[in-house]
């Protein structure tokens, strides 16, 4: 394993993924020109062997005006979005495939094929969402979970929500990560349930029930990314103003932060779902090429 104190770029996810064995990758409705385009990269990168299911007549028609060559690289004609998720499914169930990613198919109907109770890639585990940004805003990247895919997790889910992100810590090379717990206020407030739990998972860490990370919490956001700003309020943690992983209470929080992270603050992201049997790439259509090819190589560097 790598052994790495921060995480200082985006570019130490190609550099880690490089170091590894090629994942082969398969992608759902892969008729996308973005998607195509980050898969070319990572293919020239040599991280990544792609599957492509899709519209294949499409596939290569784009593939064509991006300059992607096809030649060696595995197609696999599937016309319909749905059907092409189950087959990229299967094929990591097969085990000949070791990363998911989603093209052009709706992301309710690729995470229905991934959640499936019978032939999905379920592990047991709550599936949660990640993001690493790199932005000139702050000295190193800042993680944030979960601002994709639990809507109101319970005190139970969070802590697992936090356990996915850890471990997806510890085999990137950073071995106790720091997180901020978020919320409005930085002190416990009976009537904010997002104080209450903050304040219970800080607790949980320092009775070793959460391990292998320092948790801090409640903190507002200007205290978790700002030393400056938590000196003022007098607050004293190892966290405030070092944080690696902002934890958000709810989807709201975390989405209103992914989104102010892009497009205020021109941040570039690399983003995986957690908590499946294989990293699971789920991009926006708005995200960059750039963006895109840096969650592939979180992929495959997780």
């Amino acid at each position: 394993m790598v052994k790495l104190m921060t995480l200082k770029s985006l570019n130490t996810f190609l550099e880690i993924a490089a170091g590894k064995p090629k994942k082969k990758i398969a992608v759902a409705a892969a008729e996308d020109q973005p998607v195509l385009e980050a898969v070319s990269s990572a293919y020239n990168n040599g991280i990544i062997e792609p599957i492509l299911v899709g519209n294949e007549k499409t596939i290569k028609e784009i593939s064509e005006k991006i300059n992607f060559s096809l030649k060696g690289i595995t197609l696999i004609n599937e016309t319909a979005p749905v059907k092409s998720s189950k087959i990229c499914v299967e094929l990591i169930r097969e085990d000949k495939a070791q990363i998911i990613m989603k093209g052009m198919v709706n992301t309710a109907d690729y995470l229905r094929a991934i959640l499936d109770k019978d032939n999905g890639l379920r592990s047991g585990n709550l599936l949660s969402h990640i993001g690493f940004f790199e932005t000139k805003s702050y000295h190193k990247l800042l993680a944030l979970t979960d601002a994709a895919q639990n809507i109101a997790p319970t005190l139970e889910e969070k802590i697992d929500i936090i356990n996915n992100a850890v471990n997806c810590y510890h085999k990137l090379g950073v071995m106790e990560p720091k997180i901020a717990a978020i919320a409005a206020v930085e002190t416990v407030n009976p009537k904010m349930e997002a104080t209450i739990h903050a304040a219970l998972l800080t607790m949980m860490n320092k009775r070793k029930q959460i391990k292998g990370c320092i948790i801090d919490g409640p903190l507002g956001f200007d205290n978790a990314v700002s030393k400056e700003a938590a000196e003022h309020k007098g607050i004293k943690s190892d966290v405030a103003g070092d944080a690696d992983l902002l934890f958000a209470p709810n989807i709201e929080v975390g989405n209103a932060i992914y989104k102010s992270f892009t497009y205020f603050g021109n941040a570039t992201v690399a983003a995986i779902m957690l908590g499946a049997i294989v990293p699971v790439v789920l991009t926006s259509r708005t995200d960059t090429e750039s963006s895109k090819l840096m969650s592939i190589s979180l992929a495959a560097s997780y």
